[in-house]
């Protein structure tokens, strides 16, 4: 039997929150939910769940982010540890939140129905549980700053994607608007965007060609020193 070393000391929960973010039609949505049960049942949430005595931290991320997106291989980090006595009405509760960024159009939406789940423009997003709100601010504050220093925005999109797609992308991330012709001489002068051969004419007759992000490019610059610049304006 494995002696109980800790035993005079307090025990508490482990959680994690985690903010999944998508980007569509212009737009950053966050994928948010009906809490199933009290504290605050039918409150809007994040989604989560607790820390099993069987899991690596990292495993109970990993499988909270599947459950909820059927997504694996998902681009993820740490926001912070958040632990104020009376976060939580129901029992003290530490909570490890992440933030998660997924391409739309590998969700599936089946699962909005099974946890009954929608997405939320952020900008829209109302009163969360606890100190969620919290939480998705501190996410688009560490995102925004991210950004400018390294291509995890491409991670929000889908594997081919056009140079307007990709500027309305970091429009939406920093509220702003960008100069079209700058922010294209910038991302092209990064030497990191392969431009295919076909074009997507879902939205003009002209049509916009396609461009791919090579990782491997990017990854080769950064042993040399190379890092991903800022672009806003």
């Amino acid at each position: 039997m494995t002696p109980s070393f800790y035993k005079e000391q307090e025990k508490f929960y482990i959680s994690v929150d985690c903010i999944i973010l998508g980007f569509k039609d212009d737009k950053m949505y966050l994928l948010i939910s009906k809490r199933k049960f009290n504290p605050l049942e039918g409150h809007d949430t994040l989604m989560g769940g607790f820390l099993r005595s069987n899991e690596h931290l990292n495993e109970t991320i990993s499988r909270v982010v599947y459950e909820y997106t059927g997504i694996q291989n998902v681009y993820m980090e740490e926001v912070g540890v958040y632990g104020d006595i009376n976060r939580d009405q129901g029992e003290r509760v530490v909570s490890i939140a992440y933030y998660a960024l997924i391409d739309l159009e590998l969700f599936d939406d089946k699962l909005c129905k099974v946890h009954n789940a929608r997405w939320e423009e952020v900008d829209k997003v109302g009163e969360l549980v606890f100190d969620h709100n919290q939480m998705l601010s501190d996410t688009l504050v560490i995102l925004r700053r991210k950004a400018a220093t390294q291509p995890i925005g491409f991670n929000l999109l889908p594997e081919k994607f056009t140079l307007p797609q990709l500027q309305s992308l970091y429009e939406a991330i920093y509220q702003t608007k960008l100069d079209k012709r700058n922010f294209r001489k910038k991302m092209l002068e990064m030497n990191v965007l392969e431009k295919q051969q076909d074009k997507d004419k879902s939205t003009s007759k002209r049509g916009a060609f396609y461009y791919k992000f090579n990782k491997e490019k990017y990854d080769e610059l950064l042993k040399k020193g190379y890092s991903f610049f800022s672009y806003v304006d």
